[in-house]
């Protein structure tokens, strides 16, 4: 088993972290919150960010935007220096891509951009997707830990290409959300109950993982956010980010991406209505017409 460190405890860091644990490895955590270090329970508390990453075999982050990667690992944090020349760092956060490829050139480390698809459920499960950009011998190093926190792991090409992979993901994932969205409330306008859409869409054209796993309204999927209240898997501002890092990227490739900006529209207006707390299924009250 390897010496991990792991910096960044929230929502999905946290649940991923006690998957290491519980794999055997012995983990080294920091977080700025100190209760979210206890909230991983086996691993062992670190005093700074360089502290957790000294001496590990792999490090791992889960922060929240590339300005706090950036930060952590080249800057006031820290870590790369701190840690083995031998070390993998492995950035499971979703940020830009071109700090991610800032990140992996200035480290001095092997670097992987490995952000994640899967939400908290997920993590908690040890169900997540992986996808994964950097050096083919990182990724082989890196590839059995990711599986411990994951079901799948997909190498997507050099440095950049795990969040470049990730935010168009996402994108996908935002416009079929809407749409799904749409189907159910105009379902329901015309009588159909939620689980005949759900019966006949999901064994259909219509099917999507919006749909058979994250339906956005109680009954149909038992474990979909919409049976609890949208508490989020997922959060709406969340994916607000993802879809402004994809049309960034866009916008810095030269595409224009019509579907993808009114999906950033639309999720711009669910937070300032103050949906933002909310999981993005959580939109389909904006559809309906009753509010984030």
């Amino acid at each position: 088993m390897a010496r991990i460190g792991f910096v960044g405890l929230g929502n999905m860091g946290a649940p991923m972290a006690r998957n290491l644990v519980k794999a055997g490895h012995d983990v080294a955590v920091f977080d700025l919150a100190p209760a979210a270090m206890a909230a991983v329970p086996g691993a062992t508390p670190a005093a700074s960010a360089a502290a957790a990453a000294a001496d590990a075999a792999f490090v791992f982050t889960m922060l929240p935007a590339g300005t706090h990667v950036r930060d952590a690992l080249l800057g006031a944090g820290g870590m790369a220096a701190a840690s083995r020349p031998d070390a993998v760092l492995v950035d499971c956060s979703t940020i830009d891509v071109a700090t991610a490829r800032a990140v992996a050139a200035g480290c001095g480390r092997a670097f992987l951009d490995a952000p994640v698809s899967g939400g908290v459920m997920g993590a908690e499960a040890g169900t997540l997707t992986f996808m994964v950009g950097g050096p083919e011998d990182a990724f082989a190093r890196a590839a059995p830990v990711l599986r411990q926190m994951g079901r799948t792991v997909v190498p997507c090409g050099a440095a950049g290409a795990g969040q470049a992979a990730k935010a168009c993901n996402n994108m996908m994932l935002a416009a079929t959300m809407l749409v799904t969205c749409e189907a159910f409330v105009l379902a329901e306008k015309l009588g159909l109950s939620h689980q005949a859409l759900f019966d006949v869409a999901s064994k259909s054209s219509g099917q999507s993982w919006s749909l058979t796993t994250y339906c956005p309204v109680p009954g149909p999927v038992p474990g979909s956010p919409a049976n609890r209240d949208y508490a989020p898997g997922f959060a709406a501002s969340l994916m607000l980010k993802d879809l402004g890092l994809a049309l960034g990227a866009a916008q810095a490739a030269g595409v224009k991406l019509e579907v993808g900006a009114k999906a950033l529209e639309i999720y711009e207006r669910f937070v300032a209505e103050g949906g933002g707390g909310k999981d993005f299924s959580g939109v389909v009250g904006m559809v309906r017409g009753s509010g984030a």
